[in-house]
């Protein structure tokens, strides 16, 4: 027991840290000298194989060129706006996994009116990548 020094009489109170203490270390004593419990099992995993990959190469790109007083150009050519989307679809229809790409390029003082005419007509055609070219 432990005596205070003014009080009515004797503490009655045990003091715990130091069986706290023990009961820790002793805790860490067993647990490095159990034994492992798990077992080692042998397994024949398959290996992975490098996956074959048929590299397909892209078409080459549709380049779209609208000028200042809505001209449509078709990789260089003049094209009318009526027969944007036949083209369109055509490009699509040969290979619809492996489609090329429709790169629009505008004049800065062309009319925002034609623009939304052509991605309208390519979204109609299911033309699926459709790149801006900047200047």
């Amino acid at each position: 027991m432990a005596f205070s020094s003014g009080g009515e009489g004797p503490m009655a109170d045990i003091n715990i840290i130091p069986l706290c203490d023990v009961m820790l270390v002793l805790l860490i004593i067993f647990m490095v000298t159990a034994p492992q419990l798990s077992y080692p099992i042998d397994i024949d995993l398959p290996q992975a194989a490098p996956p074959q990959i048929d590299r397909v190469e892209p078409p080459e790109p549709i380049r779209l060129r609208i000028d200042a007083s809505g001209q449509l150009y078709w990789n260089d050519s003049p094209t009318p706006l009526s027969a944007l989307r036949n083209m369109m679809e055509s490009e699509v229809q040969r290979d619809p996994t492996n489609q090329p790409t429709l790169e629009i390029d505008t004049s800065e003082d062309a009319d925002y009116g034609v623009l939304a005419k052509v991605l309208a007509e390519a979204k109609n055609a299911q033309m699926q990548k459709i790149g801006f070219v900047r200047k």
